[in-house]
């Protein structure tokens, strides 16, 4: 199993890591041996689904009957946080990792991709993201915010993220797990614990679903080339309300920032362009941030660190 067969060099790591798990626990050459130790193991059905895949690859590259034990795909919908507490962690963590989880957040990249990421993919406030998982290749305009942080970021090698040009991602997150942990601890907030690199994924396809109500635009940005992968953020937003959000616009540019927010012309009052958007809810999570203590302590560490940073 190699990059010549058509793996990628993420599939062929992470295969590899299974396999010395499972041989640390069990003889690998016997398969029956190997599927006891799968039926008795305390992880989830969708992760022995995995793990089958990689032992089912290993033996036919050993030539050894494997007949693959069968499990139950789970169907699990994301979990998606609160914009604050997404802002929290950004504001907290280090230069580099916060810039990161900015570009994750406005642009729904994978994190593979953003770890590809060099400086000749970013042209002004355009960057070009390299496709992984055989999706298709995109470009996002981003926010001058994003492009301060990227700015601040040394140029030592072509990538922009990468410490030395090998350096892997599972040792980045490794790291940014440490940090958002603590930060979790310090701000009293346990949900932040679950506020990882694909959460980020998760949240920007919701937040532009609920914005444009158009999957195909959803599809879009994600980079799916099969609809069906898109179609589980639908499940997760609901504008079953009848309340609606009223904005007033006086300028063009007050009413392009309206429009880009998802808010649709309603009509002129008194030569005012008059705009509405139906509330929304997101399912399996509240809206609110547990407490006006919270928000204005994540406030302060936001301001506190951005202006350390700049």
């Amino acid at each position: 199993m190699d990059a010549s067969d058509g793996y990628r060099p993420a599939t062929i790591s992470h295969t590899v890591r299974t396999l010395k798990a499972v041989a640390r626990r069990t003889n690998l050459l016997e398969p029956e041996k190997v599927k006891g130790f799968l039926g008795k193991a305390e992880v989830s059905e969708n992760r022995k689904i995995k793990i089958c895949e990689d032992l089912d690859r290993f033996y036919k590259l050993k030539h050894i009957p494997f007949q693959k034990p069968q499990y139950q795909r789970i169907e699990k919908l994301p979990w998606i946080p609160l914009e604050q507490e997404v802002n929290a962690v950004i504001a907290a963590v280090g230069m580099k990792t916060s810039c990161f989880l900015q570009l994750l957040k406005e642009t729904g990249v994978r994190p593979g991709e953003a770890w590809q990421l060099t400086w000749m993919d970013i042209n002004g406030n355009i960057i070009t993201i390299t496709p992984e998982k055989n999706s298709n290749p995109r470009q996002f305009k981003v926010s001058e915010k994003l492009m301060v942080m990227l700015n601040l970021i040394p140029r030592r090698h072509d990538y922009v993220f990468r410490r030395t040009p090998n350096s892997e991602l599972r040792n980045f997150r490794r790291v940014y797990i440490r940090q958002r942990n603590n930060i979790a601890l310090r701000l009293g907030n346990p949900r932040i614990k679950k506020v990882s690199f694909k959460t980020l994924r998760h949240f920007k396809a919701t937040m532009e679903y609920q914005k444009t109500k158009d999957i195909l635009h959803v599809m879009q940005i994600l980079g799916h080339k099969n609809i069906r992968s898109t179609l589980v953020y639908t499940h997760l937003v609901s504008f079953e309300s009848d309340d609606y959000v009223c904005k007033v616009a006086k300028t063009v540019k007050e009413a392009s920032e309206l429009v880009e927010s998802g808010f649709d012309y309603v009509t002129d009052v008194e030569g005012y362009k008059m705009f509405g958007k139906r509330k929304f809810t997101v399912r399996n999570r509240q809206l609110q941030v547990a407490s006006t203590r919270l928000t204005r302590h994540c406030c302060l560490v936001w301001k506190a660190v951005y202006f350390r940073l700049v």
